[in-house]
């Protein structure tokens, strides 16, 4: 396995644990810090506050913080401590476009029948385990947060990765979230939706691989890249 340059660090998403990056694990070198909403159960603090509490389980830099969904958006928030030297986003939320309730749910049920079943049941005990509590103050306390607007002052790469058929995360989103970055970029990949790390676990190991060896660096916001 490559031992990367920079330590892995992944902060599951909304309602999620270490369960859902464990298949990426299998393949990446990997610490995962969960927080409340994202695989532990109990009161969310505002945002500020998530950010603080990653950064104090980073342990020692050179870290790439890796978020997934609505951790994309603590991920961000914690980028200024000076052991971050990069950030991957899986399906970064939260689109403006989305901050409703109505809205959230007409988007969240095509892209659930695009998941690869037999991960996507896995989602379901990590739910029961964060409590519908956390996670209803989880999206409360991040949703709001405009993380395009957040990462202009981001001095580290970053990436933004989205499944083609991630109608949470859609293509014209994931790339102003890249652009709005300094030395940002955008990949896609292909059949995948909104798990990630769970269904496409190879395709997100090699992007975290090469970004963790330092091989990511130049401004590039293009499908595929």
């Amino acid at each position: 396995m490559p031992d990367p340059a920079r330590r892995v660090v992944l902060v599951p998403g909304l309602g999620l644990d270490a369960r859902s990056s464990a298949r990426l694990r299998g393949q990446v070198p990997a610490d995962v810090v969960p927080l409340p909403g994202m695989g532990v159960r109990g009161p969310v603090p505002d945002l500020e506050e998530l950010a603080a509490r990653l950064c104090a389980g980073l342990g020692p830099g050179p870290v790439l913080i890796v978020g997934h969904s609505q951790s994309c958006q603590v991920a961000a928030a914690a980028a200024g401590d000076p052991r971050v030297a990069g950030l991957v986003l899986l399906g970064p939320t939260t689109d403006p476009r989305l901050r409703s309730v109505a809205a959230l749910v007409r988007r969240w049920v095509p892209t659930a029948a695009c998941e690869r079943w037999p991960q996507a049941l896995l989602v379901l005990p990590q739910w029961l385990r964060t409590g519908p509590r956390a996670m209803r103050q989880l999206w409360r306390a991040t949703s709001p947060d405009r993380i395009d607007v957040r990462l202009r002052g981001v001095g580290v790469p970053v990436t933004v990765v989205r499944g083609t058929r991630d109608r949470l995360c859609p293509h014209d989103w994931a790339a102003a979230v890249a652009a709005a970055a300094p030395d940002g970029r955008l990949v896609e990949l292909s059949g995948a939706a909104h798990l990630t790390p769970m269904s496409h676990p190879a395709e997100v190991a090699a992007v975290l691989l090469r970004q963790a060896a330092g091989g990511i660096g130049s401004k590039r916001c293009r499908p595929g890249a």
